[in-house]
């Protein structure tokens, strides 16, 4: 099983500590780095300069939403990424949301097409292509092409997908899926609409990754290791999209009493409603060893995850302290 690592979830990490941190994540044995995006760091700009201070990790978007820069724009930051780091990008993307497409001006709408659209001019400009796109949303005018012939033109391009047609998109046109928040048993069925997609397409449904997210804390008190978790999990139990895979997964109880108290009171009221019971059965691991974590990511691998993604979420102060703990006590396990 090929383990990556984000450090992303639940807390701001300084990103100078991240690059810092970086050769030891290499040396602990994680394949990969990850980075998401929202509001937080900038994810190509903190991976460059991990780049810079790894030779073998590779370097992942988890994710890229489609909105926040031009097709042609990304295709000439992954290709100048691929130079930089000797050929190490993984480009994960999404299509988002309503409020995240308002941030950048722009409108939530045909998100299939978009999002095939979207991956067709950056796999054309980052490949040094000519290019002139036309299509029903993006057009990208005529004669650009890069100024420079790019050293690794190809890399892998995923994209997250949960609902039936956006996940059988994804076996069309990707190189695999992003999940996220998903049990073992949601897993097997979006890889299951993955393959099923690749197999429409013409394609080897065998070589289509089923990358999967599952958060961990770590701490003597497994109390403690619970508490940002719980913070995480309030968090996706009032997420559009999130809350109802969630209900979909059988926990439609549970969501709604979230939703709930997130009415009534807020945010502190609706994570009183994560119980333990109900964290238990997500996919987050309040753990007290590595060897724990390690052991109850066993059924993510038998549901045929590909790579397993494990975002560390902190407990303690300082977090990049408290995330280099982790790193060691990985390699150490």
């Amino acid at each position: 099983m090929v383990y990556d690592i984000e450090l992303n979830s639940a807390a701001h990490y300084p990103v100078d500590g991240i690059v810092a941190l970086s050769p030891l994540i290499e040396q602990a044995g994680f394949s990969a780095f990850w980075k998401g995006e929202s509001n937080s760091t900038d994810p190509l700009v903190l991976l460059s300069g991990i780049a810079a201070r790894t030779s073998k990790l590779k370097l992942g978007t988890a994710i890229y939403h489609i909105y926040g820069r031009s097709g042609v724009t990304l295709g000439i930051q992954s290709a100048t990424l691929q130079d930089l780091s000797g050929g190490r990008l993984l480009l994960g993307l999404g299509v988002a949301n309503k409020t995240i497409a308002a941030w950048h001006g722009g409108t939530f709408d045909r998100p299939l097409r978009r999002a095939k659209e979207y991956i067709e001019i950056v796999r054309k400009t980052a490949a040094g292509e000519r290019v002139e796109y036309k299509g029903e949303i993006y057009t990208t005018g005529e004669r650009f092409q890069l100024a420079w012939k790019p050293s690794h033109p190809s890399f892998p391009i995923y994209l997250a997908g949960l609902g039936p047609q956006m996940t059988r998109l994804v076996g069309q046109i990707s190189d695999g899926v992003f999940i996220n928040m998903a049990t073992p048993a949601k897993i097997r069925d979006i890889a299951d609409r993955v393959r099923a997609g690749a197999v429409e397409a013409g394609r080897d449904p065998s070589k289509i990754d089923i990358i999967a997210k599952v958060r961990v804390s770590l701490h003597p008190d497994r109390a403690m290791a619970r508490g940002r978790l719980r913070q995480v999990l309030t968090f996706y139990n009032i997420a559009d999209h999130y809350k109802d895979m969630l209900m979909a997964s059988g926990f439609e109880a549970e969501v709604t009493a979230v939703q709930e108290a997130f009415k009534a009171g807020g945010f502190k009221a609706a994570s009183a409603k994560i119980t333990d019971a109900y964290m238990d059965k997500l996919p987050v691991i309040p753990a007290t060893s590595v060897k724990e974590i390690k052991e109850r990511l066993q059924p993510f691998v038998e549901a045929g995850v590909t790579r397993l993604i494990v975002p560390y979420v902190p407990v303690t102060e300082p977090v990049i302290d408290d995330a280099r703990k982790f790193v060691e006590a990985w390699g150490n396990s």
